[in-house]
């Protein structure tokens, strides 16, 4: 009785209706969240433990022959729970949530999209690792371990086919995030493969390498190795290509897809390229001018670098070319990444080359320690510098900080600058850091503490990070004080006709100060009225906008604007 009462006392009310209204279908909604959240959490648990346990299932019936059968009884309890348990149990909650997506707005959930991603992608990833190691242990000869492998991989390669079904349903496939499984699973086998493909590469050019001095290989014969690093290599590729070509992630152009293409095939390639390419560079440097060890170990990461160069440029060109095919942002966007990443590379170099430098300086009979930091420090700086400077184009910056038209060119001009201050931000943090390192070990030796060396030998390497991230915040600094002198010389010039404005206002002053400002360019000062009662507020965007029109064209020493509570505008200008 009194809840009905509550009822009609509250529909009884006009006013108040549509609040009560609107709380209970904000609080109607949060239900529908949370239980859309509980319930596709609870599916995904109960599908992954159904999937161990029937892979625990099958992987014994592949070696019922052996001693395996019959060892590890507990395994084989926790298989026949998880299965025979969790498998009803999901299969059952899985036909209640597939009757309820008949709903629009259930297929609209981020809950449901969520679900499909995180099971599509974490069974792909099973599966294809699981499958892969299955013909990797064959090639490697006698062993059963290939059979678990495959149990599993064909358990998470059924449930990869079943919710890539529902992923592709004309009727329930999720609305949102619909593109998250493939684009997610195209990088996922991208990296797979070119994992393989520089693991292959590897091995081919050692053993080369090796079979040119004559070096007896150690182990396993080397094409078995480089067969099996194949074998990803082909695995991952054809992941890939799956997701990329067939399902036409290439040709996505939403937010998740730009991202994934500059995170991964830009900046992940270029770490690998240049990573590579300094490597090379420096077990070449060595070569040359370090000799000190025997000449299998100085040739021994020259295979790997060289193999992670060559795969990794030909990713990074590849998807340096689709990022120039996109939109202004992308192609900004790949710049600015291969910048970043090629300023970190000369940086490293810098302060290798510094800490090599002040290691002689303190001992000149270092030896070839010191020598081999210092030919490493030039190849970083080599490789990054030239890369940034041929990205970034440092000769060229006044041009690039020209005011453009609104739009891509302001776009372009505010990530640059973001980019500037972002640099400038985290040196400026690994400067006050390595500072605080270096007055601790200088303490730490005027304290007594003879057991770190020399106070040289104590702060060379912090000190050679503080001048490199001393450099880096100063040039980007720098920058960005230049291109900001050029936008405000660029920008038109606003001649000032009024001295000074006296606001009165009720409202939030913030917009109307600046439209005040933009317009007039005069000083103001904020009356606030006391005849404005609650509930009065007027749209203030509204607002600003009105009143920098009313003040076009006024004249004056001092100006009186006045802004009712019922929105009226009132310029008055003032005598002397």
């Amino acid at each position: 009785m009194a809840d009905r009462q509550g009822s009609l006392a509250t529909h009884s009310v006009p006013e108040r209706g549509g609040e009560v209204m609107s709380t209970d279908s904000a609080v109607g909604a949060a239900q529908r969240t949370v239980r859309r959240l509980i319930t596709y959490l609870l599916l995904f648990a109960l599908v992954v433990v159904a999937a161990v346990g029937l892979s625990g299932l099958l992987g014994r019936l592949l070696v019922a022959d052996t001693v395996l059968a019959s060892a590890d009884v507990a395994g084989l309890a926790r298989s026949l729970a998880f299965a025979l348990i969790g498998g009803p149990l999901a299969a059952l909650l899985w036909w209640v949530v597939w009757r309820r997506l008949g709903d629009e707005t259930e297929r609209a959930s981020v809950g449901w999209g969520l679900y499909v991603t995180g099971v599509y992608v974490l069974s792909l990833v099973l599966a294809t690792s699981n499958l892969l190691s299955t013909v990797t242990t064959l090639i490697g000869g006698r062993s059963l371990q290939w059979r678990p492998s495959l149990a599993t991989g064909l358990v998470w390669a059924a449930v990869w086919v079943w919710h890539r079904w529902m992923w592709r349903h004309p009727r329930k496939r999720p609305a949102d995030v619909a593109d998250a499984p493939t684009v997610l699973s195209s990088y996922i086998g991208l990296v797979i493969g070119v994992s393989g493909a520089v693991s292959a590469l590897s091995i081919l050019l050692d053993a080369a390498l090796r079979g040119a001095l004559a070096a007896g290989m150690v182990g396993k014969p080397w094409w078995v190795s480089a067969l099996q690093s194949l074998v990803w290599a082909v695995g991952g590729g054809l992941v890939w290509w799956w997701h990329w070509t067939h399902d036409g992630v290439r040709r996505l152009r939403g937010d998740l897809a730009s991202v994934g293409l500059i995170a991964v095939g830009i900046l992940g390639a270029g770490v690998l390229t240049l990573g590579g390419a300094g490597v090379t560079l420096f077990v070449l440097l060595r070569l040359a001018f370090d000799r000190t060890e025997a000449m299998d170990l100085l040739l021994e990461p020259l295979a790997p670098a060289i193999a992670a160069a060559a795969i990794g440029s030909l990713v990074w060109v590849y998807h340096r070319g689709l990022a120039r095919e996109g939109s202004e942002a992308i192609r900004q966007g790949s710049r600015l990444v291969t910048s970043g990443v090629a300023l970190v590379a000369a940086a490293s170099g810098i302060g290798v080359i510094v800490n090599a430098a002040l290691a002689m300086a303190a001992t000149p009979l270092a030896g070839s320690g010191a020598r081999t930091l210092l030919l490493g420090g030039i190849s970083s700086l080599l490789v990054g510098g030239l890369v940034w400077w041929f990205t970034w184009k440092p000769l060229e910056r006044t041009s690039a900080a020209a005011p453009g038209p609104a739009g891509v060119s302001g776009n372009w001009q505010n990530a640059r600058r973001i980019y500037l201050i972002v640099v400038f931000g985290l040196s400026a943090v690994v400067a006050v850091i390595t500072l605080l390192v270096i007055g601790y070990r200088m303490f730490e030796y005027f304290l007594g503490d003879i057991s770190g060396g020399s106070v040289v030998d104590r702060i060379r390497a912090p000190l050679g990070l503080l001048v490199a991230t001393g450099l880096v915040a100063g040039y980007h600094f720098a920058v960005w004080r230049h291109e900001r002198a050029v936008l405000a010389a660029a920008a038109p010039v606003r001649k000032r006709t009024i001295g000074h404005v006296v606001l009165v206002t009720g409202t939030d002053p913030g917009l109307l100060n600046r439209a005040i400002e933009d317009v007039t360019g005069a000083g103001v000062t904020v009356w606030r009225r006391a005849d404005v009662g609650a509930g009065a507020a007027a749209d203030v965007g509204e607002l600003a906008g009105r009143l920098a029109g009313e003040l076009e064209g006024v004249t004056g020493k001092q100006v009186l604007v006045t802004v009712s509570p019922d929105g009226r505008i009132e310029v008055i200008p003032l005598l002397g």
